[in-house]
């Protein structure tokens, strides 16, 4: 019997748990196994082959039927890839042509003939209206039946599954891996989370868990366990009502709390009492929050409650009946006096929040010698800071030394992405270079010694996860400002939709700039073809599900950038539909196969955030006459209806920038800071594995490496965040 959570398994780790059942002659079925995941981009590493061929065929075709449906999914091979023109890419007609096409048609249909006059006679066709327009024309088998085989090619995708230890080892080993993660989890690593949460409760646990939204979902857990709750503020108890509620663990959107039951209430209610009991200068934590706490009270009753005290204060300072003043009101109160010494001095009782001030506190000193006592305050408390915030500070005040008068570019826990001038004084580079030289030492102190480095070189300049919100979910995604090599001549872009409830048209389209990031063309349904390549046809509704592809020739595209898009026309929202998610393909010339093909998949990422437009990645043509994809993970508000890439242009083009020439920290940072302390370095050749045990960093594990070796590759990245 399978674990129920082996899926969550391979999705994060690449990993399938070992098999177990009868031994038997597997050995036909497990190579049929490995072939068939290789039509969709993966492959059996030696020692799982080893393993299923030990087994009974019965169990091996067990194992296959459910390992294939969760790679299938991680590539979006699981829906059917449909498409407008049945031979896309060949044969896509000029989107004018097209027009007149379907207009012709319309005439010639009684049921629509008159409303077509109608319209042409105002000089104004509405294309929805016309039966051609927007609806597939043909069926999913007869689209297949209108392409050849592909062609296998040396660089199509190759995805390794490795042999895991046994289901509950693994299990735990995930779960201990995200709830003891250093840097926050994105929304679906979250889920997977309180899944594993529920399932080890009585597991062995992490020493710390030290982001709070994961300590939330842990604790959700806990309480329906009847464990004790890890909480030390009254935000932490904030937090587990909104997990209890399906809401915000983060705070930044309103959760609407949902009535509790008796014993829930009373669990928070307790632990409210119990924090602010042993610090009442909690209860200054309200005043952040002080809106929830109110609606929570209204769920929670206190007044029901008399034996904790405590806990109804709370609600007396969300609702301003008691004063319980804010660490941060002490810091403005300072601030707006000219102390900054003073600040300066009362933050270091909070190192977090003083490397969080660092640069305001040096922009707002009049003296060197402010400045002074700004700089020996954070070298004093770095060992108390987290590590993702010495990194974080380190990557701001390398930018802040090159980006004076830029534009400055936000983007919010959920992607949501604006750019504005910065209107910000420089730093002095004395103080900066003092600053990095105090966190790169610190830093280099919390490294692990990482004895044999090994080290795929694709992978130094992947940004560091110092969030994953930074990161969308899916397979070969990479945080948000890595780059990453394009090597191809064809390249594809794909999104799927699949609509709830209402009738929703999501557009894929292409915007190629120059180098000044001034447009040069676009491919969207309102321009099917250009030089460059083809657009797949508009799709208007998704009922049973969508597609629509952009087929681009790399060597023709005239820009040094292309920005793939996806735009909202109508219906629901990227966290509305039932599922929705974007991607790209590389391809030789002479491949062709069908438009969707699971094994020239390089990136399947889902889209669910705010906005109505998404920008997933760009690609960056470099001097040395190579494309790059520069990952951005970034959703504009646009409009309520009717988004297209010709109206969005310019605020495409200003976030662009505001990426493209942000210097962001990478691997490379933490393997430098590394190297001094290697046995040895070696940069892997793509076939050469060392004997003995090694630390490696890379894009994909190679079969083979040493069992003792530490493996980091993007789907444990966070690991390289030290504590």
């Amino acid at each position: 019997m399978a674990h129920p959570l082996e899926p969550l398994v391979i999705r994060h780790t690449h990993r399938l748990p070992a098999p177990s059942g009868p031994a038997g002659q597997g050995g036909v079925a497990a190579r049929q196994f490995d072939a068939a995941l290789m039509s969709v981009g993966f492959k059996l590493s030696a020692a799982l082959l080893e393993r299923l061929s030990e087994l009974s065929e019965e169990t091996v075709v067990a194992t296959a039927a459910r390992t294939l449906d969760t790679v299938r999914e991680m590539a979006g091979n699981h829906v059917q890839h449909n498409v407008y023109f049945i031979d896309f890419p060949a044969n896509v007609p000029d989107a004018f042509d097209f027009w007149m096409r379907c207009i012709a048609e319309a005439l010639a249909d009684d049921t629509s003939r008159n409303g077509t006059l109608a319209q042409l006679r105002t000089g104004v066709v509405d294309l929805l209206t016309l039966p051609s327009y927007g609806n597939y024309q043909h069926t999913y088998a007869e689209m297949l039946a209108a392409h050849d085989e592909l062609i296998a090619a040396a660089g199509d995708r190759t995805t390794v599954v490795h042999l895991g230890g046994s289901p509950d080892d693994e299990v735990t080993a995930l779960y201990l891996a995200l709830a003891g993660s250093t840097t926050p989890l994105g929304e679906e690593d979250l889920r997977d989370l309180r899944s594993l949460a529920e399932h080890c409760v009585d597991s062995p646990q992490p020493e710390a868990i030290p982001v709070r939204e994961s300590r939330a979902v842990i604790n959700v857990a806990r309480l329906h366990a009847g464990r004790d709750l890890l909480l030390d503020t009254v935000t932490d108890v904030l937090r587990l009502a909104c997990a209890l509620s399906d809401g915000d663990v983060a705070l930044v959107e309103p959760t609407r709390f949902r009535s509790l039951p008796r014993p829930v209430r009373r669990a928070l209610l307790a632990g409210l009492d119990s924090v602010v009991a042993a610090t009442p200068a909690k209860l200054a934590d309200v005043a952040a929050h002080r809106e929830a706490f109110k609606r929570l009270g209204e769920r929670l009753h206190p007044h029901e409650y008399p034996r904790w005290p405590h806990a109804a204060d709370v609600f007396a300072v969300a609702r301003g009946e008691k004063e319980a003043r804010s660490f941060d009101s002490h810091i403005e109160e300072l601030l707006r006096s000219n102390d900054v010494t003073g600040a300066t001095q009362l933050l270091k009782t909070a190192p977090g929040k003083l490397f969080r001030s660092l640069d305001r506190l040096l922009r707002e000193s009049l003296t060197q010698d402010e400045r002074d006592a700004v700089v020996a305050a954070a070298e004093q408390v770095a060992p108390q800071v987290s590590g993702r915030v010495l990194l974080s500070v380190r990557e701001h005040l390398h930018n802040r030394a090159r980006e004076a008068g830029e534009r400055r570019v936000f983007v919010n826990r959920r992607g949501g992405a604006w750019a504005t001038a910065d209107n910000r004084p420089p730093l002095l580079p004395p103080e900066c270079k003092r600053l990095i030289d105090v966190l790169d030492a610190d830093t280099r102190r919390r490294l692990p010694q990482p004895g044999h480095l090994f080290i795929d070189p694709d992978i130094l300049d992947v940004a560091l996860p110092l969030s994953g919100k930074a990161t969308a979910a899916g397979l070969g995604v990479l945080p948000r400002g890595s780059l990453s090599p394009v090597d191809g001549e064809l390249l594809r872009f794909f999104v799927y939709w699949k609509q709830k409830s209402d009738d929703t048209d999501y557009d894929l389209s292409a915007l190629m700039l120059d180098a000044e990031y001034a447009t040069v063309c676009w491919l969207s349904y309102t321009a099917l073809t250009e030089v460059e390549g083809e657009h797949s046809g508009d799709i208007t509704e998704a009922p049973l599900g969508a597609w629509e592809f952009i087929n681009l020739r790399l060597n023709a595209v005239r820009g040094t950038f292309i920005v793939p898009q996806v735009n909202i026309f109508s219906g629901e929202g990227f966290e509305t539909v039932e599922e929705s998610f974007f991607g790209f393909m590389l391809r030789d010339a002479e491949q062709r196969g069908l438009p969707f093909e699971p094994r020239t998949v390089r990136m399947k990422s889902e889209l669910r955030g705010p906005g109505r437009v998404a920008l997933p990645l760009a690609f960056l043509l470099g001097s040395d006459g190579r494309w790059r994809a520069k990952w951005l993970h970034l959703y504009l508000r646009g409009n309520p209806n009717a988004n297209r890439v010709e109206e969005n242009r310019v605020s495409v083009a200003a976030l662009l920038r505001g990426i493209v020439e942000r210097d962001y920290l990478t691997v490379r940072h933490l393997t430098d800071l590394m190297a001094d302390r290697a046995t040895a370095i070696t940069l892997w050749d793509g076939t050469t594995i060392p004997d003995g045990p090694v630390t490696y960093i890379g894009l994909e594990r190679p079969d083979g490496l040493h069992p003792d070796s530490l493996i980091v590759t993007p789907e444990n990245l966070r690991a390289l965040i030290p504590g």
